[in-house]
Order: structure tokens, then sequence, then C-alpha cells
């Protein structure tokens, strides 16, 4: 066997001569069967498609002559996030392999800008088998950046039995810092909550490193009826708690969870985790390793992927804007890239994804917390569900526990633009638990926040989505009623929420168009095009005019027109009296009058 031991490579740091003593990434391979999209967030590869093929989920054979990169999001190594939030000075990349072959090794700088780092070859002597250990200096990545590998395979097939990213140091503390409670909360989503068991119990590594799962069913689908409960159940062990309890919502979910784990457990964290997620296993001990090496205890989030979109980041981190007091993305960060198309080796279109991007909280849908925070700050606001993710991460940083979105660490979710949250019953918690939030942690700039709502106040009347506007006047009563009315209404809000709406048109899903009479097609008034400059004001005027008009009747038993999602807008709805609107899911329609 040959080893190949390059020390030092950065030549503007000196690191001192490292091993691979903590794993802290593996490098993955795709599942079998994955779409070349999807294949894209794992491997490049150079030629015809299927020169790779994996072996296993970390072993693969590259065909003779043929290139595979590992400049990928779950592959290639973030340093700028580790170099900002632990304790390493440098990173071990180590890959075993057999056959002939060579190892190219690069980093990028905070804008993409790719510099070759090393490079090792490994000549197939005897066995063929070759251990490459490359210790990397982190200190060039204070603004950001990525290391990644190539493998090129010389005149034979070249196995990579297996390569990961590795701490040259342990773990600091006793030792006993790598295990993790993980806690998922359902409501009537048996199959999902079941997959979701399913994956912690199929990884070997992931598996030995979690202390407990605890499942808290608030729903009337319970999870244990579903088929594959038991296996998935039998898989875990005496790992797995149940636990039920009537509808509470997902804060009332995650805040039992959290109860159950510091009371049941000794776990150094606690991870949150959505029912209706899909994730790569390996990010839980990414997620494990980034808070063990980290310098204090932090709270450590997942990203997102699109479910429906699988190769797209739908977001990197997020922020909240002080002023209007809602989530936004954070600085230097973006919605929805998609890796198929533009690559980490794309500078141009893949920039942002280079820096360090500081995030105030992450979603819940995956984020582990160290158990001192949950000691000290205690659990999350009766909030059912909406902005308690949020508040908690300015509570943690308020106390000294900052937040980071770590790249690689990821869930797939079902994208927030694919849902009617901002206008269908969840508006009512939107409203009402942002003004909770703002309440204990906005620095400033009220009058911001009450013009945006004004404004968005405004467009709904104008998009005929009355029932949105009702429920959140009733979310500012609720605001108004003091903080004393939160745990009353954690349990009725909801049946509150849905009682107030079924009395309006817009709130009242048919199963399609055709359900009413076909579209009369009088929609002259309607406007084609988003208007722009003095056309806004123009078509605001035409709104106004068409809402001081008297109601033509027969619009409401004859729609004037059948608009999609992205036509729903409000230069058209605020001069027409009657038309369907195609719910974000695409299952069926409301008819907005």
């Amino acid at each position: 066997m040959s080893v190949v031991r390059i020390n030092d490579v950065e030549p503007e740091g000196e690191s001192g001569v490292g091993s691979a003593v903590s794993l802290l990434q593996r490098v993955l391979l795709p599942r079998a069967g994955e779409s070349s999209d999807v294949r894209s967030l794992y491997l490049l590869e150079s030629g015809s498609v299927g020169r790779v093929h994996a072996v296993s989920r970390t072993a693969a054979l590259v065909s003779a002559g043929a290139e595979v990169s590992f400049a990928t999001y779950f592959n290639a190594f973030n340093a700028g996030y580790w170099r900002r939030w632990t304790v390493l000075e440098s990173v071990v990349l180590r890959v075993e392999v057999v056959g002939e072959c060579g190892v190219q090794v690069y980093r990028s700088k905070a804008d993409g800008t790719r510099i070759a780092v090393a490079s090792a070859d490994i000549p197939g002597d005897g066995s063929g088998r070759g251990v490459v250990d490359i210790d990397i200096n982190l200190a060039p990545f204070e603004d950001g950046g990525w290391i990644w590998f190539d493998i090129t395979a010389a005149t034979g097939d070249v196995r990579i039995d297996a390569a990961g990213w590795y701490a040259p140091i342990p773990a600091p503390g006793d030792g006993d810092t790598g295990r993790v409670t993980v806690g998922i909360p359902t409501f009537n989503r048996p199959a999902d909550a079941v997959s979701a068991l399913r994956a912690l119990a199929s990884d070997p590594l992931v598996a030995a490193a979690v202390d407990a799962v605890l499942m808290v069913d608030q729903g009337t689908r319970q999870v244990r009826d579903d088929p594959g409960f038991a296996a998935a159940v039998t898989a875990l062990g005496e790992k797995f708690q149940l636990f039920r309890q009537g509808n509470l919502g997902g804060s009332g979910g995650y805040s039992r969870i959290m109860y159950e784990a510091l009371a049941r457990t000794d776990s150094p964290y606690i991870l949150f985790m959505d029912d209706d997620i899909a994730i790569e296993p390996d990010s839980i001990l990414r997620a494990l390793a980034v808070s063990r090496f980290a310098k204090a205890p932090m709270l450590v989030g997942g990203q997102m992927l699109n479910l429906q979109e699988r190769a797209h980041l739908h977001t990197m981190g997020e922020a909240v804007d002080q002023s209007t007091f809602m989530w936004t993305a954070a600085p230097f960060s973006g919605y929805d890239h998609d890796f198929a198309a533009h690559p980490l080796t794309d500078a141009e279109h893949s920039r942002d994804l280079h820096r360090v991007v500081d995030v105030d909280f992450n979603g819940w849908w995956m984020c582990m917390i160290p158990r001192v925070c949950a000691q000290q700050i205690g659990q999350p606001l009766p909030l059912f569900i909406k902005w308690d993710d949020v508040e908690y991460g300015l509570r943690a940083r308020a106390a000294g526990f900052p937040t980071v979105s770590m790249p690689g660490v990821a869930v797939w979710h079902m994208a927030w633009s694919d849902k009617d949250d901002a206008i269908d019953w969840q508006a009512y918690f939107h409203l009402r638990n942002r003004l909770v939030v703002a309440a204990l942690h906005q620095s400033g700039g009220q009058r911001a926040m009450i013009r945006s709502s004004l404004k968005a106040v405004v467009k709904h009347l104008l998009c005929l989505e009355y029932s949105t506007v009702a429920i959140q006047c009733e979310a500012i009563r609720d605001f108004l009623a003091g903080p004393e009315q939160l745990f009353e209404l954690l349990p009725s809000a909801l049946p509150k929420v849905a009682a107030l709406r079924a009395g309006y048109p817009d709130a009242v899903v048919l199963e399609s168009a055709t359900a009413l009479p076909r579209a009369s097609g009088d929609t002259l008034r309607s406007g084609a095009r988003a208007p722009t400059g003095l056309g806004k004001i123009a078509s605001l005027a035409a709104a106004a005019a068409n809402n001081l008009r008297p109601i033509d009747i027969r619009h409401h038993q004859v729609p004037q027109a059948n608009y999609s999602p992205t036509e729903a807008r409000w230069f058209r709805l605020g001069r027409v009296d009657g038309v369907t609107v195609t719910t974000a899911d695409g299952r069926g329609v409301v008819y907005r009058q």
C-alpha cells in the first residue's frame, strides 16, 4: 500500500503535521437511481453520465480515463464556516483508493475564485491500494471559501474505497459529546414520519450517535397505525419513544420534545426535525461535528433544499429586518440556487455560496440546540406555528448562543413558495406571532413595520382575499389582549380561525374551476402586464374606482376569468368582481369575489 502525505500545502500558513483523527464529514455518493440533477449535489462527472458507478454511499468505481470532481454541495468542505465558528486551525483530507490515479485539491476564495492547493499521484504499485492524506491550513478562509478534490483515473479503472474530511485533533471536552437526541413532532403525516424514522436507522454511524428519538404525535391519523411503523421502531429499538398529545402546533410539539429530552436523557445536544422532510443522514453527524468543535456552544441549523426541485438550495440562511421586522435572506445570501445549472465552480453564478453568511436564526426543519442553551433560556414560546423558531434564535443569541446555517448540512423540505400560507389560515399566526416577537426583540423602526403591514392589508383587499384580512384583524385583537392569552389560545386559536374563515368564499377550496360555469371572459378592466412607474398609480386608481362601483352580481355566479397563482396579482384582481384562483399546490381553486 502506498501512502502519500502532504503537509502544510498552504504556503501562507503553518499548520504543522496533522493526521486524520476525528471524522468531520464523509464524502458521499448519490443513491442508486438518482436523477442527474440530484447527482450534481454529490459529484461532477466528465464525459458521459455513468462513468462513475456508486458501489455504496461511500465507495465508487471511476472508469479508466475519467475524471470526477467533488466540488459539490454535499462533498466539498466549507472551510470558511469551520474557520469562523470552530477551534480548528487545519483540516485533513483523506482519500483511500485502489488503482493508479491522480488527486488534485483546490480551494476557493470568498468571491468564488479557484486556487490550486495540492496534487498527488497514486502509482498503483503492488495491491494498487493507496491512501492520500493532505493537511490544509484554514487561515486563508476568514471571509469564506470551500475546499474540494478531483480524481483522475489513469490507465485503468479506479475504486474509491472511502474519502472524508477530518480534524487533526480530538473533539474538545470529555470525549462523550458525540451524542444527540432527535425530536420530531408530527401531525397527520404518518407515512412521512415513518420515513424520517427509517432514515435515522439507515446509517449505522448516525444510529450510533443518537441517544434517543422522541416523536410527539399530535394528529388524528396516528403514526403508530402506519404499516411501516413497527419495522421502523424495531430498527431504533429502545431509543424510540412516542408521546401523544392534542394538537398544540409545532411550538407545542417542539416544547414537549425539549422537556422530555432534558428530563429523560443526558444528551449534550437536542436536534429538532420536521416530519415532512427528506434528510441526508450524514447531515446529523456533520451538525454534531460542528457543535463539538465549536468555539462556544451555539445552534447549528441545516439549510433547506427544495423537496420538489431537489437540486435547488432554497435558502442559505435568514435574518430579521429590524425595521419592517420580517424575515428575509441574510446578507450575502440568496434564494433558490440551482446546483445542476450552476455548480460551486461556476464563480459567476455561485459567488454567494462561497461567502460566510451570518444568520439570526434557523428554521426548525433541522436545528441542533445545545443542552446548555435549552437549560439556560428555557422552552419555545407557545405560538402554535410561525415565528417560534425565529424567537428562539433571537433569544438564544441575546443569551450568548449564536446560530449558524451550515452549508453541506441540509434537509429537503417543501419550499414556502409552493404554499398559500401567507393567505390561508396560517396568516393569523404569521401576523399575531410577528407582533409578539417584535414586542420582545425589535430594536426600533416600528413605523416601517406599520407601513409594511398596512401595505400588505391593501394588497390583500385588492386581491379579494377578505378572509385573510378578517383573520389578521383577529390576530391583532389577540395580540393586544396580552401575553397571558397565549397559553389559552394555544389549543383554541386554530378552531376559531377556521370558523371565521368559513364565511368567506375565498377560503372555500373547490375541486376544480369546472365546478363553476365557464368563465365569461369579461376581464377588459383586468390589465395584462405588471405596471411600472406611473402605471402603478394608474392601476391603483383603476382598482379603487372599481371597488367604489356597485358590484356586478353576475360575476358572483359566473367568474370573469380563471387565474393561476402567478397571474392573480393586485393590478388584475383589483379590477374584477369575481374570478377563480388556483391554489399554490394546484389541487383546487377558490372563487374570489
